[in-house]
């Protein structure tokens, strides 16, 4: 186990996103969360899925979220 727990670990700012295919480079991750947010909160479905999947990665700090199943 971790002596300092992974979400007070210090996060790059910068994010890149890829949904429906459109990748976008975000400078802001608060930007980023707050627009994926936004999109699953105004969608239902598929939709919401895919925006809400792309949010939580955002929120756990990854640098590299994406739509698309592994």
């Amino acid at each position: 186990m971790l002596k300092t727990p992974e979400l007070a670990m210090p996060r790059s700012r910068k994010v890149t996103t890829v949904c429906h295919g459109y990748k976008k480079v975000w400078d802001d991750r608060e930007e980023a969360m707050v627009f994926f947010l936004e999109a699953m909160m105004n969608s239902d479905g598929a939709e919401h899925d895919r925006y809400s999947g792309i949010f939580l990665q955002i929120q756990n700090g990854l640098d590299y979220c994406t739509d698309e199943d592994d």
